[in-house]
């Protein structure tokens, strides 16, 4: 075999690996996983994917069974956000090819079921994945990566013909993700040779003499480096911790703005206590309103945000974006059709902002990027109110 042909041969304690290199938005691909599967009957076949993804790409109802109050009360609206923003940039690059998006994975599951040969997941948990990329970043590079995945929304009706054959060899994650993890090695990292590890190790664990692995060709190189050496999957899996930097901002930026404010009136008097407070509830009110309302957020959910995010900005365990998502919830609550729909919604920019579920998410995202920005405006601001007393 040829480093550029789409089937590697690996060995492993006796056992023979066939290792697929796909590209994920590719008929051609997805008839080659099948041919190789019913060619070699192995006992296992690898697929590059996690429990949530296959379940994603192979159950259209599961949207329905989702509660998207746990979602938001669980602190994961940005993450299940992402998701659907990968997902929806997958399936319109899917769509101009003419392809399910993630065929040829469903192929080789069902190749497998034909061939009486098990299923091995073999992809870490994308949540796993996107909390620790999460993890790692400071606010400037989340704003990036925010920045970069609403981009996304609209990309794909813009890229060339070249864009798209470069995409049928690339991770989406990673394509998406590119210009962060350039200047952000540790994402990188995470994104891409962690996963090749977990890849190659997850692959080596799987059961059964003759296996074959199906996977994107771009992780391909990685897994062959990776394969004579072992991994510690607990390792890739676990969270890290919050850096002690990151929680002495969340407890120490509030009580340091409390202090202000009891040294402003001390100091100052109620002119200067009152100008301080206004300042604070002014920057961190009005942004995280307009948050809600870049989400097209409910007037109640816009109310909501304005009067919260002053209180929740000084309240390390509750976050504005989290009362206006419940407020939005119940103001809007989604019913049976948007869930239904959401697949189809998540095509478009329109969609995000027009699908009940979707807009919910937003809405947490926005709020609480508005209320973080009004912090840093208000902070100044009121050290300004102090150097005046």
């Amino acid at each position: 075999m040829t480093d550029d042909t789409p089937i590697h041969r690996l060995e492993r304690d006796g056992r023979t690996i066939t290792l697929i290199g796909t590209a994920h938005v590719s008929q051609e691909s997805a008839d080659l996983v099948r041919r190789t599967i019913e060619t070699e009957q192995p006992d296992t076949v690898c697929i590059e994917l996690c429990e949530s993804r296959l379940q994603s790409v192979r159950q259209k109802s599961r949207w329905q069974e989702m509660d998207i109050i746990k979602v938001v009360k669980e602190k994961k609206a940005f993450l299940l956000l992402s998701n659907l923003i990968l997902a929806s940039f997958q399936r319109r690059i899917a769509d101009r090819m003419d392809i399910k998006p993630g065929q040829e994975m469903i192929t080789a599951v069902e190749a497998a079921e034909a061939a009486g040969a098990q299923v091995w997941l073999a992809d870490r948990d994308i949540r796993v994945t996107l909390s620790r990329t999460w993890r790692s970043m400071g606010l400037w590079d989340k704003l990036k990566l925010l920045y970069q995945l609403l981009l996304s929304l609209g990309e794909v009706d813009d890229l060339s013909q070249e864009d798209i054959e470069r995409m049928k060899q690339e991770d989406v994650l990673n394509a998406l993700l590119e210009e962060i993890g350039t200047s952000q090695p540790v994402i990188r990292e995470i994104l891409i040779d962690e996963r090749d590890r977990y890849l190659a190790q997850k692959i080596k664990d799987a059961p059964g003499g003759h296996i074959v692995a199906v996977v994107g060709a771009g992780h391909v190189p990685g897994i062959k480096r990776y394969w004579s050496s072992e991994t510690d999957l607990a390792a890739l899996e676990a969270l890290p911790p919050k850096s002690r930097l990151a929680g002495l901002i969340k407890w120490g930026l509030p009580a340091a703005i409390l202090g202000l404010f009891v040294y402003g009136f001390y100091a100052g008097g109620s002119k200067a206590g009152s100008d301080m407070i206004l300042w604070w509830v002014a920057a961190n009110g009005l942004l995280a309103g307009a948050g809600a309302l870049i989400a097209w957020g409910h007037p109640l959910t816009i109310l909501s945000s304005v009067l919260s995010a002053p209180l929740t900005s000084l309240n390390p365990m509750i976050a504005a974006g989290w009362v206006s998502g419940l407020v939005e919830t119940v103001s809007r609550k989604p019913k049976v059709r948007d869930f239904e729909s959401l697949q189809d919604d998540i095509r478009s920019v329109r969609g995000f902002w027009t699908n009940k579920v979707t807009r919910i998410l937003l809405v947490v995202v926005f709020t609480n990027l508005g209320s973080s920005i009004g912090t840093f405006v208000a902070f100044p601001m009121i050290v300004r109110v102090l150097q005046g007393i």
